[in-house]
């Protein structure tokens, strides 16, 4: 778990100074392994960079010249592992519950990441918590060196998940776009409320087909699924489904107070037995009921009511769903006088800018 704070730039560059020697070990390995896998240059992956650089927040970039100032390595690495996703096709799942659905009426939101166990991401965890000087603190559950966010939750309460959904016969995808794991991080940074995110969301060039759950656990209580697929008609472009909804790609099987995309993985028997009956325990064991078996990278549960969440890991021969989560209570992140956050038994703080309150940076 690290904690950092400041400006775009600072929080980069903690991030690498902290991370220094995973963000070392993991980030050339891993770009050296895609830039092989997908037969792609250098040369290649810098216009990659350039074109969707010009469509992305400027606060991405400032933290990644600060990431690399602090780890050492080249911002062109860095900047190639940060486009490398525009080219890659994956798959995952989410599933949200509140209100009616959940036990106390909390916003659940699961995220489990089916991506490829050979590029080693799961050997190097990262659970990131931005306090930034302007703009709501998040919270990614990321790997070293990675400041794209695959999900996330912010101090208001919305969190975030993504499922892709482009074939690899559809690649070259449209590159003069930002990649859904920068324009999540504005997200994060600026939206108060789903309302929000759904702005923002709307306001953002696409890339490929993708599925997105957006939750909001404090101010709207409540979460939609999109399905964004870029290559089509732009009237079938975009679809926005809220919870029980009769146009609802799975319809008949939607509940009141639910939104999922398991990609035909069997999570509806199980939300419609425990209805109502839903909390972080039952979340987990939801999530590793429907993982992509073979690529399941890593497991997360918010709670975006309460602020906390539970994540897990693949290791070394089993994958998330096989492991234990740790859990991590963002309210309780206050700093003591050493300048390090209260974690909960089995979150090992990594380092701590010891800037106080991530609930009181908030407001």
């Amino acid at each position: 778990v690290v904690v950092v704070g400041g400006t775009p730039y600072q929080m980069g560059w903690h991030l690498g100074r902290l991370l220094q020697p995973e963000i070392q070990r993991f980030i050339p390995t891993a770009v050296a392994g895609f830039k092989q896998e997908l037969k792609v240059t250098d040369a290649q992956l810098d216009h990659v960079w350039a074109e969707t650089a010009a469509f992305t927040d400027p606060r991405f970039a400032q933290e990644l010249v600060g990431l690399a100032d602090g780890s050492g390595l080249p911002i062109r690495l860095l900047q190639q592992a940060h486009c490398l996703p525009l080219l890659d096709p994956y798959s995952c799942s989410s599933i949200a519950v509140w209100g009616k659905a959940s036990a106390d009426g909390h916003l659940y939101q699961t995220r489990d990441l089916d991506w490829s166990l050979e590029v080693g991401a799961h050997k190097f965890p990262a659970l990131v918590v931005y306090l930034p000087l302007t703009g709501h603190p998040h919270v990614l559950p990321t790997f070293a060196g990675v400041i794209g966010a695959n999900c996330g939750m912010n101090a208001a309460g919305v969190a975030l998940s993504e499922m892709g959904d482009s074939p690899a016969s559809e690649m070259p995808y449209f590159l003069r776009a930002p990649h859904f794991t920068a324009w999540f991080r504005t997200v994060l940074y600026d939206a108060s409320c789903l309302s929000d995110a759904l702005d923002i969301f709307k306001r953002q060039p696409m890339t490929k087909r993708y599925h997105f759950v957006f939750g909001d656990g404090r101010s709207e209580k409540r979460a939609v699924k999109i399905r964004a697929h870029s290559p089509e008609a732009p009237a079938d472009r975009v679809r926005i489904w809220h919870d029980n909804d009769p146009a609802d790609e799975f319809a008949p099987n939607v509940l009141a107070d639910v939104v999922y995309n398991d990609e035909g993985r069997g999570a509806f028997p199980t939300l419609r037995r425990d209805y109502g009956k839903f909390d972080g325990e039952r979340m987990k064991k939801l999530a590793c009921s429907i993982p992509i078996r073979g690529g399941n990278v890593m497991d997360v549960v918010f709670d975006a009511t309460a602020l906390r969440l539970w994540v897990s890991y693949a290791g070394i021969s089993q994958e998330a769903y096989q492991r234990p989560f740790v859990f991590l209570d963002l309210t309780k992140l206050d700093g003591d006088h050493d300048g390090r956050p209260d974690l909960e038994e089995g979150a090992q703080p990594v380092g701590s800018t010891g800037i106080p309150a991530f609930l009181d940076a908030a407001h």
